[in-house]
């Protein structure tokens, strides 16, 4: 990925359930299929904004966890710029 720094980890998560914490009021959940220099790829994804809804991130996000992600996108591609973190859904903490 030319300009973009090579993060391998990332590479181990292609096909898992991710969450992308965005540096905007939004939070994205889905499964990670690819990754470009300028964009992450998510399927089944739920992409939510957060100035919509009454819960908190946290709540939102360990809620996606326990039940599962509520799929409004097929697909969506994320400007890697726009990331403040990245987890795998299955490492989000139950307590």
């Amino acid at each position: 990925m030319p300009g973009a720094p090579e993060l391998p980890e990332l590479d181990a998560w292609i096909g898992e359930a991710i969450v992308v914490d965005l540096s905007s009021p939004y939070v994205c959940l889905g499964t990670l299929v690819g990754i470009d220099e300028h964009f992450l790829r998510l399927a089944d994804a739920d992409l939510h904004d957060f100035r919509d809804s009454p819960a908190t991130r946290e709540t939102y996000v360990y809620d996606s966890a326990r039940l599962g992600i509520r799929r409004n996108r097929a697909m969506v591609l994320v400007r890697r710029t726009e990331v403040v973190a990245l987890s795998r859904l299955a490492d989000i903490s139950e307590t």
